[in-house]
């Protein structure tokens, strides 16, 4: 009765398993997985953001596919603000408007490939992928991203595993969990297998502003390659709630102009984007300026305490972070990381995510949130650390 794209296997896994029953219990425990903003303990600016959403024009049903283009204007002023990360100028004709990422990457993969066609995806990174390619029927190849003194793509094996049914390399910048960057050099050797092979680059950049190395730039006005550049308010304002994200085509004129019309008819077909969080977006989008300051000071105050309690052990380390919300720890490796997790959370009540989760080669790593609350971060380190 159900198509095949949809035959996943739905059975929890053993983590899953531990962490439900801890919640039958009722059992307190330390989270250190969060990744909804919302609930981190941040405090927003909640009458401006609430009152951008009280807008009498909401009540008007102007269907533009490519959304509003105030609001298109709203995401291009974005681009040309002065974080030198961006400082780039952006033709909101060339903005697509989404309810998130996730739908952009179903607009692009939509337009870009047949059924079986495949798309290039980095390992480790976000496990959503395999869901969203399985909806598209787009099969997902993997390239790793290998470690020394700094992540970096691991070209040989990008090159040998492109096919002629090859359409797309996926790049996240920086990169979830791992939290590095596409640096000048990869992005040039992309650049150029893009142009020899007839791929286009699709770029999520949805932590670019959270850098913890000197500013990296957008992919938003790439002109070597046809390129999808994927944002939005969930990452860059944490407000995951609100809905509003965009993708930016940019490339070969002629071909980001072809690119660009096709995206319009898949987003006239689906219409996501409603009017009130479109006539509230450059509200949103401002909300930036307030929230990644505090998110910033977060970030690096676990950092900082995480750093402190592993300088007074040797057996774990904390791999090198560019940028994003995430911190990847190395253990030695004396049972599976879903092992190591579970009792982890079933005798410390700490939650971690093992590596598996984000598709690391091997086990050995455990994935922390960085926004977690201070407070909570101390003790849940402090708790696991002997164990490992």
């Amino acid at each position: 009765m159900f198509s095949n794209r949809t035959a996943w296997k739905l059975t929890p896994n053993r983590f899953t398993l531990a962490h439900h029953q801890l919640l039958r219990e009722g059992r307190e425990f330390l989270e250190l997985t969060i990744s909804n903003p919302t609930r981190a303990g941040l405090d927003y600016d909640q009458s401006t953001i609430l009152d951008a959403l009280r807008n009498s024009r909401s009540l008007d049903y102007d269907p533009q596919p490519k959304g509003l283009r105030s609001a298109r204007e709203a995401v291009a002023k974005y681009y040309s603000w002065g974080s030198s990360a961006l400082a780039r100028e952006v033709d909101p004709e060339s903005i697509v408007l989404t309810t998130s990422t996730s739908e952009g990457y179903s607009y692009v993969f939509r337009l870009l490939c047949n059924p079986d066609d495949e798309v290039l995806v980095p390992k480790p990174s976000y496990p959503l992928f395999d869901f969203l390619a399985d909806l598209q029927d787009v099969k997902l190849i993997p390239y790793p991203l290998i470690y020394d003194h700094g992540w970096q793509v691991d070209f040989h094996t990008l090159e040998q595993a492109i096919s002629p049914k090859t359409r797309a390399i996926v790049l996240v910048h920086p990169n979830n969990p791992t939290g590095s960057y596409v640096n000048a050099d990869e992005r040039s050797r992309l650049n150029r297998l893009c142009h020899e092979h007839e791929l286009a680059l699709i770029v999520d950049e949805v932590f670019l502003d959270y850098a913890m190395i000197p500013a990296q730039p957008s992919f938003a006005m790439n002109k070597e390659a046809l390129t999808f550049t994927l944002s939005g308010v969930s990452k860059i304002s944490a407000l995951p709630q609100m809905k509003l994200a965009w993708i930016i085509v940019s490339g070969p004129e002629s071909m980001a102009a072809k690119a660009l019309e096709r995206l319009e008819v898949i987003a006239d077909i689906y219409l996501s984007q409603n009017a009130p969080v479109q006539l509230a977006a450059e509200t949103l989008i401002e909300q930036r300026k307030k929230i990644q300051p505090r998110l910033m000071g977060r970030i690096e105050a676990n950092l900082g305490e995480l750093d402190r309690q592993l300088a007074a052990q040797k057996s774990c380390t904390c791999l090198a972070i560019e940028g994003g919300w995430y911190a990847v720890l190395r253990v030695p490796v004396t049972r599976s990381d879903e092992e190591l997790a579970i009792d982890l959370l079933t005798k410390h009540s700490v939650l971690v995510h093992p590596g598996h989760f984000y598709d690391f080669p091997q086990d050995g790593y455990l994935v922390l949130s960085l926004i977690t609350p201070l407070t909570t971060f101390q003790k849940g380190i402090a708790r696991i650390l002997p164990d490992l």
